[in-house]
């Protein structure tokens, strides 16, 4: 796999009705194997693998090593990245020949395997890119959202984001391998966080009750790039929290990137079409 995928090589990947139609089952269904994926899309073996080849090189997909399984993930960062950086310069209701891109990234549909694997690549350093996870300076800028901690595994972690500070015992960095590895628990709905997504009352009971999860950082230096992996899981089956990360991490992790690379962020979203589309799945 090529360690820095051009956009050229996604649309090339996307041209493909076939690689598409891949795309769209690990949408459904992340972390599939590749003899699932060839089940359920009724595929050669042969012709899956060269097609999961072609999506790997353009880091549209990702994959993970569960003992003897290689599990498949849809990487949406390169296709938010392109939307970010093009596609809004337009009227993106217009550009019926990206339709499949865009489901692609906005939709989220209930997982088996509630786990959410990301790729990208920053031209930037491991301990820039370290810096950059962990100071409050520049979460702050493309997250939105600062920690307190010693980054020490043990410690405890104090989120400061939306307006609001989230506390916990349980709220721990759980991984500290600096500039090569991170990994802490996840923060806590509260019900002031749920009241300012205006999420509702039963959304925020949902989330209240779900287990906390984990999100795990790999740093890994490619010549004059960083490959940064990073890896959501330990949700509840079914998980609202799930839903909400899915739509979440590809924006910022886009972000991060643009800030590394040119020192500029993207303009501010509202966390809001996050709410709209919990309600939307909720059917409310």
């Amino acid at each position: 796999m090529a360690a820095y995928s051009h956009p050229d090589d996604v649309f090339k990947a996307l041209a493909d009705p076939s690689r598409r139609r891949l795309l769209d089952s690990l949408n459904a269904r992340n972390g599939q194997t590749l003899g699932e994926l060839c089940s359920g899309l009724d595929m050669a073996r042969q012709s899956v693998s060269k097609h999961l080849a072609v999506l790997e090189a353009a880091t549209l997909v990702t994959t993970m090593r569960r003992g003897r399984e290689k599990l498949h993930y849809l990487n949406a960062a390169p296709i938010n990245e392109i939307g970010q950086r093009w596609i809004t310069q337009y009227e993106r209701d217009r550009v019926h020949a990206l339709a499949d891109l865009k489901r692609a990234l906005e939709e989220t549909s209930p997982m088996e395997k509630p786990t959410f694997v990301y790729t990208t690549y920053i031209r930037t350093t491991p301990e820039r890119l370290w810096q950059a996870l962990t100071d409050p300076a520049f979460t702050k800028r493309y997250w939105g959202a600062t920690f307190a901690t010693d980054w020490r595994k043990g410690s405890t972690m104090t989120w400061d984001m939306l307006g609001h500070t989230f506390e916990s015992p349980e709220q721990v960095v759980l991984e500290s391998d600096p500039p090569r590895r991170l990994a802490y628990s996840w923060h806590t709905f509260t019900p002031e966080l749920v009241e300012s997504l205006d999420l509702g009352a039963e959304a925020g009971e949902r989330l209240a009750a779900e287990s906390r999860s984990k999100v795990t950082f790999d740093i890994e230096p490619l010549g004059d790039v960083v490959k940064l992996t990073v890896v959501h899981d330990g949700f509840d089956e079914g998980s609202t929290a799930a839903s909400m990360v899915s739509l979440g991490w590809p924006r910022i992790l886009s972000d991060l990137k643009t800030l590394l690379e040119t020192g500029e962020t993207m303009p501010p979203v509202s966390e809001r079409p996050i709410a709209e589309r919990l309600r939307l799945e909720d059917g409310r």
